[in-house]
């Protein structure tokens, strides 16, 4: 049997649009055993939806692994335990595609090295924030030139993250559509510095610098109207620490003192609570360690 982890990614991280990747330390396991046929079963989260077919990202990214390296796929029986909630902003898809990789070069003898299992990964996701985070872990910076993907990681301390995410539907497609197709110089300008002083703030540990960094611009504002409670949410976690719509969305993120967090999941979980929606709220740490064989 092979057996692989895979973390949980918040991507964004406030002004780092499609750039900052962050790894935690929640997790799907997912187990592979020589079968006669294509097996795939989940179990936790999302498994209702997976468990209609064998289709998905993890079992196409397996797949596209063996054609790339000119190999005859075998048969194999996927089963995944899922703790990373479906179309939730904390990069479900990323963890699926990374699995299936990661699976798949394993049981290849490692053909390719983590730089082409990135490429094949982005090209799969369509960006590199999540994928990069989910596979090599701790904090992440991506970017895209030409046909090459360049990332860097960072070790990252300790820290208390809680994350909130309302039982809404957010596909990625709606919040890609709430953006505007342009933006003012003065907004550009507001995100690049902040950007950077994010990536120092959580190489650091520093949650004051943190909370003064991570304000956006670009995204945060043009989706946070879409989610039902959303931006009520958002303001009552800024009370608390540094605060950011994890990913595309709609889960809050916020990195506070480990004395505040429970009450500040219980706060933003609140927000939503008021308006009908239901929540789910963890409090975690992130991770410096990327999907692995466990």
């Amino acid at each position: 049997m092979l057996k692989i982890r895979v973390p949980a990614t918040s991507a964004n991280l406030g002004p780092g649009f499609d750039s900052l990747g962050l790894a935690l330390d929640l997790w799907n396991e997912i187990s592979f055993e020589k079968s006669e046929s294509l097996i795939y079963r989940a179990s936790g989260e999302g498994a209702e939806k997976l468990n209609k077919g064998n289709r998905n990202l993890l079992t196409k990214a397996y797949a596209r692994l063996h054609d790339v390296c000119g190999k005859p796929m075998r048969g194999v029986n996927i089963s995944a335990k899922n703790d990373v909630p479906m179309s939730s902003g904390l990069g479900s898809s990323a963890a699926a595609i990374v699995a299936g990789l990661f699976a798949a070069n394993e049981t290849l003898d490692k053909p390719l090295d983590k730089e082409a299992l990135l490429r094949l990964a982005v090209e799969m996701e369509g960006h590199p924030d999540n994928v990069s985070a989910a596979l090599l872990g701790g904090l992440t910076v991506s970017i895209t030139r030409q046909d090459d993907i360049i990332a860097r990681r960072y070790d990252v301390p300790p820290l208390t993250v809680a994350v909130v995410t309302p039982k809404v539907e957010w596909l990625t497609k709606t919040a890609r559509a709430a953006l505007p197709k342009s933006f003012s110089r003065a907004d550009a300008v507001h995100n690049i510095g902040r950007a950077v002083l994010v990536a120092d703030a959580l190489r650091e540990g520093d949650l004051d610098l943190l909370q003064m960094a991570m304000e956006d611009r670009i995204h945060q504002t043009y989706r946070l109207r879409h989610i039902s409670g959303g931006t009520a949410a958002y303001k009552r976690a800024r009370q608390f620490g540094a605060a950011a719509l994890s990913g595309a969305g709609p889960s809050i993120i916020l990195f506070t003192q480990p004395k505040l967090a429970e009450q500040a999941k219980a706060d933003v979980q609140s927000a939503f609570e008021e308006r009908g929606i239901k929540t789910q709220g963890v409090i975690v740490s992130p991770s410096n360690r990327g999907a692995y064989r466990a």
